[in-house]
């Protein structure tokens, strides 16, 4: 997901979305406890009866629920513990392969709640084959997660649309952002501090153990793609059958993630104005680059003056700017955009784009919130980047220089605060990852993905060790279940037959 003005500017977003030989199957019984593990990387001393503790599924409507505990420091486990919520599908067939852990992205998202939405999304065929198992990272959802105090404190925080136009405007988002940071931690507490990433992908291992599987197979969508990335990244050996779709280069830094977020959600946008124009009704005229400005002029117009909506409330350039966004990650909600930009330029009213921005944010009518999945983006985004502090001055200049390459959004993406003010020190670098020893891991890039773009499937691909690489020349965000056969049936010949794909197939 994205996020503007005071928060981070940039992220991935969240989905709505050689061989090898292949793994001996075998009967698995879904009430039977795991057998006992031997320990492996990061299981000794005091890790070692997380790693030993018993999982004990429940029925969860027409699913299976579970929790299990981890460390809340996997460094110092004396600190305390944390709770992590599973949910599973049990698998259809009849001789399951074991388990497959998915994540659907973020940080933020619900892998609990991705489980509902796999069994729509993922082939029969590899419903038959696994149990599929989503869990809530570390911070996330119904797992001990990150709070931030009444909903209106945290709405006022993620719909406010402070200016830019001075330093004096960059101190008062510092301070906005410290402030809500200050109340996240207050009502968080010691965990705010460990909702990195890399805590999480450790968390990812002991879920393996418990579950009673000798290599963890994994499907990740977008920021689930750098959690995976991680987790090979510190058990190699652990790794068994890996889907990494719409992948994140780790080794980019803030200000590349930032540039190449703004000219994938230009160009998503470019091929959304060239598709409205090609049709009846459009509200966009002219050309490609006269419809785009457009748009432009539209969001200068509720920067001044927010659109009146059907609900009475108003709609301000922050909201305008996800209800738009929102839409560009997938092809097949292009006409949404079309029906609210047409409300919003012929009619003067926001309520299409107010109620896209709802959505995309999981928030009510009331302004009330569905989940903690935007205080949790900010919190394990701010705690994964290391964040320059510049100066008003400097901020402007890499804001015109974003907007030379994507000029519709890029100051959106680049204009603001970063986490320099987040009162939580970001762990560690990011960098490139090898995952030296790893079995194959198949990363899937579209073409014209905006959120993650196709160069960061390739970048990571290459950087990994065993990394295969297969393209979808397709449009929007991720690829497997909503692109073709072609790379089905290759996702699928890998994860239940173990058959590696040819490296850089193209689909």
């Amino acid at each position: 997901m994205l996020r503007r003005a005071v928060a981070l500017g940039a992220g991935a977003a969240l989905l709505l979305a050689g061989c090898v030989a292949p793994k001996e199957q075998a009967t698995v019984d879904p009430d039977a406890p795991p057998p006992a593990q031997e320990p492996t990387l990061g299981q000794e001393g005091d890790l070692e009866a997380f790693y030993a503790q018993d999982v004990v599924w429940e029925e969860c409507g027409e699913l299976e629920c579970a929790t299990v505990t981890a460390p809340l420091s996997w460094e110092d486990p004396e600190q305390g513990e944390i709770t992590l919520a599973l949910r599973r599908a049990v698998a259809t067939g009849g001789e399951p392969l074991g388990s497959l852990v998915v994540n659907p992205g973020g940080p933020g998202g619900s892998g609990y709640d991705f489980v509902e939405q796999a069994t729509s999304l993922f082939s029969d065929r590899l419903l038959e084959a696994y149990h599929v198992v989503g869990f809530d990272p570390r911070g996330v959802g119904r797992s001990s997660a990150v709070d931030c105090g009444p909903d209106e404190v945290v709405d006022a925080f993620l719909t406010a649309d402070p200016p830019f136009e001075s330093p004096q405007d960059l101190e008062d988002q510092r301070r906005m952002l410290r402030e809500f940071g200050e109340a996240c931690r207050e009502s968080t507490g010691a965990l705010l501090e460990h909702v990195d990433t890399g805590s999480a992908a450790r968390d990812m291992d002991l879920i393996r153990a418990v579950l009673g599987e000798d290599q963890l197979d994994y499907a990740g969508f977008s920021y689930g793609t750098y959690l995976g990335a991680r987790y090979a990244e510190l058990f190699p050996e652990n790794v068994g059958r890996f889907l990494l779709d719409a992948a994140m280069d780790p080794s980019v830094t803030l200000d590349e993630l930032v540039v190449g977020q703004a000219i994938g959600f230009e160009n998503a946008l470019t091929a959304y104005v060239e598709d409205c124009q090609a049709a009846r009704g459009c509200p966009l005229s002219g050309g490609v680059e006269s419809g785009k400005q457009q748009i432009a002029a539209l969001m200068d117009r509720i920067q001044r003056q927010p659109l009146d909506t059907a609900t009475g409330d108003e709609l301000n350039a922050t909201l305008a700017f996800y209800g738009i966004v929102v839409t560009l990650y997938d092809d097949d909600f292009w006409y949404l955009l079309t029906a609210a930009l047409d409300e919003a330029i012929r009619e003067n009213s926001g309520s299409i784009l107010l109620e896209l921005a709802n959505a995309y944010l999981g928030r009510t009518t009331e302004g009330t919130y569905e989940s903690n999945m935007m205080i949790a983006f900010q919190a394990i985004n701010c705690i994964d980047h290391t964040s320059p502090e510049r100066t008003f001055e400097e901020i402007q200049a890499l804001a015109d220089e974003v907007a030379q390459e994507a000029p519709t959004f890029g100051r959106d993406f680049a204009a603001g605060a970063g986490c320099e003010a987040w009162p939580v020190p970001p762990r560690g670098e990011r960098g490139p990852i090898e995952a030296a020893g790893a079995a194959p891991i198949l990363v899937v890039g579209t073409t014209g993905d905006p959120a993650t773009p196709y160069e960061w499937s390739v970048a990571l691909a290459e950087q990994l060790e065993s990394g295969v690489l297969l393209t979808w020349e397709g449009e929007g965000h991720a690829a497997y279940g909503r692109s073709n056969d072609c790379v089905l049936d290759a996702v699928d010949d890998y994860l239940v037959d173990g058959l590696v794909p040819e490296d850089g197939l193209v689909c």
